[in-house]
């Protein structure tokens, strides 16, 4: 029975590679081994192979250093928080609030049958994603280190203590998601966040991951000293790596001691994890007046409302807007030495700075492209906004709304930072503001274009429409395709051109664009909404 529950838990978390969901049948076991092999690839060529390349670059100079428990510890340290970032939410939602924890809890199945499932998912999971970073570096190391019995038992020793830490603290840290998330009225904007962070923290790391390499190399010795002083527990566990054997035996003993609390503390209260449900909230009737509002602004709020409840249509369609607000940021702190930089490198093009700037808002604000998809996310309900007193074109021109007021203000604010290092004369600055305020406009309209030419209103699973759909592909290469021809054109020109003269040509048909796109869709645009 507990092998059963095992397959079942891996067949839920993977389930699309056994579903398919558009289809509403079962792969056939050729789609199914190409999934998984795509997945091994990803994971293991691709995730590995970074990892790889990470373990080489800074293993031979920590071991000429004599410090090869730095290079597990560092190494170590990174599976550990790999295996728990990737598994903690697969723990909240598979370990102690499972839609079928009821279910199961109702046949005749002991409960520690049914929690050792759990926690064997758990384990396997985050033994996978630690794998990932710890199996290169123990590959990596094999190949600079002299292979003795130690060197090559030690690794293992260490990645199996790496394992049971991944699951000990999966189980802590889901248990305080789940107690979160269940106190949480709006979980959308948390995922946003929480993702936003991630990717923050990411590509700060990518970007310093040189230096930081350099300097640790350059360094060993001395950090090495830091840690044993004030760290000394980071300095036993990279020794692990290195076939220590009291370190091992430490490790291994407290690990197993930690993890057999955690089972018996689960095993306790199992029941109550199992069953836990969103409580009850009070609520004291009261009445009030409700506030009437217009057609155009209910629509328009119904639009935001669909908007802020999809993490996934908030971080794909909408990246623009956290983009063009750290541009502006960065321009403020750095501006003025980036600037003056570019402007050294060529200095036969006067216009080349503000021309640049302007077309990277409009790159920026291209990004932002949440028209595109609003019609067919509709679905099958679009027929409840067909069959109500409004018009076709009131509903389309929310969707049109919504768009230029999540993307002219952010824009507007990248703007005024730019005119704010540039110091543009006043006739330049207001070309200067006008023009991506243009181009905002002939994004919105386009983008809606393209979401009522090629809509998709049977679709189960509304990442296929944000993601994969290729209206949503349209839209963002087709911005940066304008870009680019603006760019090519400035250089065509620019050296006998003003900016004013210049971005005044490069308007001139962006204003055309948009008259014929709003001409559009008032009436083609209209009717095609109309016969969906």
């Amino acid at each position: 029975m507990l092998k059963t529950l095992i397959k079942k838990q891996f067949a839920e978390i993977f389930r699309t590679y056994f579903y398919d969901q558009r289809k509403n049948r079962a792969r056939s076991k050729g789609s199914v081994i190409a999934w998984f092999v795509f997945f091994i690839l990803i994971m293991g060529g691709v995730m590995g192979g970074l990892f790889a390349s990470l373990a080489a670059s800074i293993c031979g100079g920590l071991l000429a250093a004599n410090t090869a428990w730095l290079y597990f510890a560092v190494l170590g340290l990174l599976a550990v928080l790999l295996g728990v970032f990737a598994s903690v939410f697969n723990t909240y939602s598979g370990l102690y609030l499972a839609k079928d924890n009821d279910l199961l809890l109702s046949l005749p199945i002991p409960v520690r049958t049914i929690m050792a499932s759990r926690i064997v998912s758990v384990y396997l999971l985050g033994l996978m994603y630690a794998a990932v970073v710890f199996v290169p570096t123990m590959i990596v190391y094999w190949l600079h280190a002299p292979l003795t019995f130690f060197t090559v038992f030690g690794p293992l020793v260490m990645f199996a203590v790496i394992s049971v830490i991944v699951m000990i603290l999966s189980c802590g840290l889901g248990w305080v998601v789940a107690k979160i998330s269940l106190k949480l009225k709006n979980k959308s904007f948390v995922t946003v966040f929480v993702t936003l962070l991630f990717i923050a923290v990411y590509y700060f790391f990518y970007f310093k991951a040189t230096d930081l390499v350099r300097d640790l190399i350059a360094n060993a010795a001395e950090y090495g000293e830091k840690i044993r002083g004030s760290a000394y527990i980071v300095y036993l566990f990279g020794r692990i790596g290195e076939g220590d054997i009291p370190a091992m035996l430490i490790f291994t003993a407290a690990s197993a001691i930690v993890f057999l609390l955690v089972c018996w503390l689960l095993t306790r209260g199992f029941i109550d994890v199992a069953t836990a449900s969103v409580p009850a909230v009070k609520t004291r009737s009261r009445q009030k007046n409700e506030k009437r509002y217009s057609v155009p602004s209910s629509l328009l709020r119904r639009e935001f409302a669909r908007f802020t409840s999809s993490p996934n249509y908030m971080l794909n369609c909408a990246l623009g807007i956290i983009m063009l607000a750290a541009a502006g940021i960065l321009l403020l702190v750095k501006g003025t030495d980036i600037l003056e930089q570019i402007e050294n490198m060529m200095p036969e093009y006067p216009a080349l700075v503000p021309v640049l700037l302007c077309a990277l808002i409009c790159m920026l604000a291209s990004m932002n492209d949440m028209a595109t998809p609003s019609v067919s996310l509709e679905g099958r309900s679009l027929w409840i906004l067909q069959s109500l007193p409004v018009t076709a074109r009131q509903v389309l021109f929310a969707k049109l709304k919504m768009q230029l007021i999540l993307t002219a203000i952010p824009v507007l604010f990248a703007s005024v930072c730019a005119q704010i290092v540039l110091r543009l004369p006043v006739p330049e600055a207001i070309v200067f503001l006008a023009v991506p305020l243009l181009y905002t406009l002939f994004s919105a309209l386009y983008d809606l274009m393209l979401g009522l030419v090629m809509p998709n209103l049977t679709w189960t699973n509304e990442t296929v429409l944000i993601k994969q759909s290729g209206n949503i592909a349209l839209a963002l290469f087709s911005g940066w395709g304008y870009e680019l021809l603006v760019a090519v054109a400035f250089f065509i020109l620019g050296k006998s051109v003003g900016f004013v003269p210049f971005m005044t040509i490069v308007s001139v048909p962006l204003l055309a664009a948009v008259v014929l796109l709003y001409r559009w869709i008032c009436r083609k645009g209209t009717k095609i909404y109309q016969e969906l």
